[in-house]
């Protein structure tokens, strides 16, 4: 049963392989460095180019990939397969792309398939062949294994700086409104009276937690890859803990099979961004409910009306952060998905990471702020907010009283 059908598909395949509409069809691209010629006679779908291709994304980590070569061709004149002089001319070339980039002149051309094939190519017209030589024992794989960990830390950096400032922001703010009460509630009934500032500091309290866990993840991820190869280790010995100190990493990483197919630290990453959009959300969540029961006044800036009824001042900015994070579950949980059937070691899937990953830095960063000026600029209606508060929302003080005099807990919750 399966002889036929192995010859149908072998034969199928010489067919294909002779074609003439395969061998004269008009030249097209491999990409810049990998045009015709060596394993591959033929030209690549055009389709299969555009779906294959990185850098409409991967380009934000041009200035990760050119430190990693500018690195990279100092260890490789090390161990001798640069002279000093290659070396200083490589160097001085990927810094004029770094200038070119910065400058907002470095022109994509087609081929450029990905930001490590896009460099290199412009490396090669500035300098001419000896461009070719900076690739020597490095592997796409280890490179950009290289730049996402690079990408990520500085990121995830940036972030608790954009905490601290919503933290510090929210402590100053609790600050100001110290005396104004509020009712408390659980499962949204009435529970016991208290201060605006402590519901303010509960939410973060939990944001707070988030930032230990990110300062957390930054170790994992600060670690150098840059040597793996592209799954066996570098052929010429190149020094791995030059790399990682002329890249500002803590170590480099024990395994170069998992070097280059570790996704650990963005998954960690997409777990911790979804977690604390969820915190994002209750405490938008809570806000919403109050700003309905005119307890706290949303400023304009963070507010939209509605195209037909003119008098209507929507929280739009709050039901935003509340909606990002089931956003923001669906990265993780989509990431994950896709690591879980791969095997050792690098696979084209683990391209589908940067994605997610850039939307989850670009969402929180962008949810941080929002947040920061929503509550800077939120005013609690003390009045509205005592409305609130309600007789039997001090049962639990009468029993506390009764407590002191002497009857036990137990019957003091029982009295009607």
């Amino acid at each position: 049963y399966y002889l036929p059908l192995i010859a149908i598909h072998s034969i199928t395949l010489l067919l294909l392989i002779s074609s003439p509409t395969m061998s004269e069809q008009a030249e097209g691209s491999r990409g810049g460095l990998f045009g015709t010629g060596g394993r591959f006679s033929g030209q690549v779908d055009p389709i299969m180019e555009k779906f294959n291709e990185s850098i409409n994304f991967d380009k934000r980590m041009w200035s990760q990939d050119l430190r990693g070569s500018i690195a990279y061709a100092k260890a490789t004149q090390k161990v001798g397969i640069l002279t000093e002089e290659e070396r200083d001319t490589i160097v001085a070339g990927l810094e004029k792309v770094m200038e070119e980039w910065a400058a907002g002149t470095f022109e994509l051309k087609a081929g450029d398939e990905d930001i490590h094939t896009a460099n290199e190519r412009r490396l090669t017209e500035i300098i001419g062949p000896l461009g070719g030589k900076l690739h020597t024992g490095r592997s796409r794989n280890d490179q950009v294994a290289t730049d996402t960990r690079l990408w990520i830390v500085e990121a995830e950096r940036d972030i608790l700086k954009d905490i601290a400032t919503l933290l510090g922001a929210s402590a100053e703010f609790a600050r100001e409104h110290i005396d104004v009460l509020m009712a408390g509630y659980t499962h949204l009934q009435p529970a016991q009276p208290i201060r605006f500032a402590h519901w303010l500091m509960s939410h973060m309290a939990a944001i707070q937690r988030d930032a230990q866990r990110l300062t957390e993840l930054i170790p994992r991820a600060n670690q150098c890859p840059l040597g793996s190869g592209a799954l066996a280790g570098n052929a010429f010995g190149v020094d791995r803990e030059f790399l990682a100190k002329e890249l500002g990493f803590e170590g480099v990483t024990s395994n170069s099979l998992d070097s280059v197919c570790d996704r650990d630290f963005v998954a960690e990453f997409l777990m911790w961004h979804s977690l604390f959009l969820v915190h994002l959300s209750q405490m938008a969540e809570d806000l919403i409910i109050n700003n309905m029961l005119k307890c706290v006044d949303m400023a304009d800036a963070y507010a939209t009306g509605s195209s037909l009824m003119p008098q209507k001042k929507n929280p739009d900015a709050l039901e935003l952060l509340r909606g990002k994070a089931g956003v923001a579950i669906g990265r993780s949980v989509g990431l994950m998905a896709t690591l879980k059937g791969l095997p050792r070691a690098y696979n084209k899937d683990l391209q589908e990471d940067k994605v997610p990953l850039f939307d989850a830095v670009d969402t929180v960063k962008d949810c941080l702020a929002i947040a920061t000026g929503v509550v800077v600029t939120m005013k609690p209606n003390p009045k509205m907010l005592l409305k609130a508060l309600c007789p039997e929302m001090l049962a639990t003080d009468l029993a506390d009283y009764l407590v002191r005099k002497g009857v036990p807990f137990r019957e003091t919750h029982h009295i009607r």
